[in-house]
């Protein structure tokens, strides 16, 4: 049986509308500092506007990886808050609402070194974060670098 393609829903196109943006602003910024200081303050911007639920947990998350792992730095893709190193995305918070899913999830890109045989979690599912799940966040952010 045959599906027929429906395009790009309009959560996916508002995606790539903010990737586009994201990479305006960052062609726009000159100094290394200054650009760094700029994704911050963009982070917390897109972090403060998410609802309740997903604020709540997106700030624990930022928290723990800048607190834990401060090689990585903040910045947003596809206007999800992401946390770099050397310029590439390695995880990625993406709240529930922004794609009407049922929980929000952490997600590590291929640069992320989770690798675990031939088979490996890349993204994982919040409904919370609670200190276990601080803490597990932690020590997958730390692996994912090391």
């Amino acid at each position: 049986m045959s599906i027929a393609y429906q395009g790009f829903t309009a959560e996916e196109r508002a995606a790539m509308k903010d990737h586009a943006q994201d990479q305006k602003k960052a062609a726009r910024r000159a100094p290394r500092a200054d650009k760094a200081a700029q994704d911050l303050r963009d982070v917390l911007a897109k972090i403060a506007e998410m609802g309740e639920s997903d604020r709540v947990m997106a700030e624990r998350v930022h928290a723990v990886i800048t607190a834990d792992v401060p090689a990585l730095t903040p910045r947003l893709w596809y206007g999800m808050p992401a946390y770099a190193l050397d310029d590439k995305i390695v995880c990625h918070f993406q709240c529930a609402a922004k794609f009407r899913t049922r929980y929000a999830t952490l997600g590590f890109s291929d640069r992320a070194h989770l690798d675990d045989g031939a088979m490996w979690a890349a993204a994982f599912a919040l409904t919370e974060v609670t200190p276990e799940v601080e803490a597990r966040i932690s020590a997958l952010v730390k692996h994912a670098v090391s």
